[in-house]
């Protein structure tokens, strides 16, 4: 071989080297889950664009919050999961706020067709749940063995569909209801755990004055996925890590709980913060407590 060809060649290898040693990086740093209701507003604008904002911020997988009509997104199932796809981002989990005991199988059917494992339950369905806009407090109607009874009736329908169902808490399923019952404790006990299970928002459980280690310990392997959201000095929603909960703790846990996925999520930014700046934060947070 000629000293040009050999020159040529050692520079191909190179770059070839180079190539695969940034692609090998860039790979290695995709991990983590992401709740698309942190970036609600810029999934309404621009759901395409957005997604590859998150899959740029490094997030690997992804829960989706925007279904309405048969859509995700304003998507078809099918077109969801292809998109999804072309940015290597994992569907996991899907909630979805709007089912009932009706639409439930449909819906399950157009929730499998976009690819999720997980069909999760945001707030006590059907209308039972309760916001006061005054005072800025949740709570539910009905009381927590009629939600028992409806999860665990949805719980059947999912794992007929080849889904897992999930309840997600906020902070009132903590307290005592009217009749004097703590309803998560309620729902953990009463619910079969073959077909209902649950994902854990972490900040709410904290906002509750709850432990989550607590709550592993009692009902070990029944919380697959995490709401992972740090609290500010004023209670209010911050990036991971820039704020006071103690998620190394809370991690070295992770398989007591049963957690099989974590999602990064933030209801709400304060002080000119924009979502898509607080998800790059937040991933940066994740990787320096130790979140693979």
């Amino acid at each position: 071989m000629k000293k040009t060809g050999i020159k040529n060649w050692i520079k191909t290898t190179a770059i070839v080297l180079l190539a695969l040693a940034s692609f090998n990086t860039y790979a290695q740093e995709k991990f983590g889950g992401l709740a698309l209701y942190t970036v609600r507003d810029d999934m309404g604008t621009d759901a395409k664009a957005t997604l590859k904002a998150v899959a740029d911020a490094g997030y690997k997988n992804i829960e989706a919050a925007g279904y309405d009509d048969g859509k995700f997104y304003n998507m078809k199932p099918k077109a969801f999961k292809s998109l999804l796809k072309k940015l290597q981002l994992t569907p996991i989990s899907t909630h979805q706020g709007s089912v009932t005991l009706e639409n439930a199988e449909a819906m399950m059917a157009e929730v499998k067709a976009a690819g999720f494992e997980y069909f999760v339950i945001p707030v006590p369905p059907m209308g039972l749940f309760k916001f006061d806009d005054k005072t800025r407090t949740m709570s539910m109607a009905g009381g927590a063995k009629n939600l028992a009874e409806i999860l665990d009736t949805l719980g059947e329908k999912a794992s007929a569909a080849g889904l897992q169902l999930l309840y997600h808490n906020h902070d009132f399923e903590f307290k005592k209801d009217a009749d004097g019952i703590v309803t998560i404790d309620y729902l953990l006990e009463n619910c079969n755990p073959d077909y209902v299970n649950f994902q854990m928002d972490l900040y709410w459980v904290v906002k509750a004055g709850a432990d989550p280690l607590a709550y592993f310990e009692k009902y070990p392997g029944r919380f697959k996925i995490w709401h992972v959201k740090d609290m500010d000095d004023q209670g209010r929603f911050a990036p991971v890590g820039k704020g006071h909960i103690d998620f190394a703790r809370i991690l070295d846990k992770k398989e007591q709980s049963g957690m099989e996925y974590y999602m990064v999520e933030q209801d709400r930014t304060f002080d000119g913060m924009k979502p898509l700046e607080a998800i790059k934060i937040s991933h940066e947070g994740i990787k320096e407590f130790g979140f693979e």
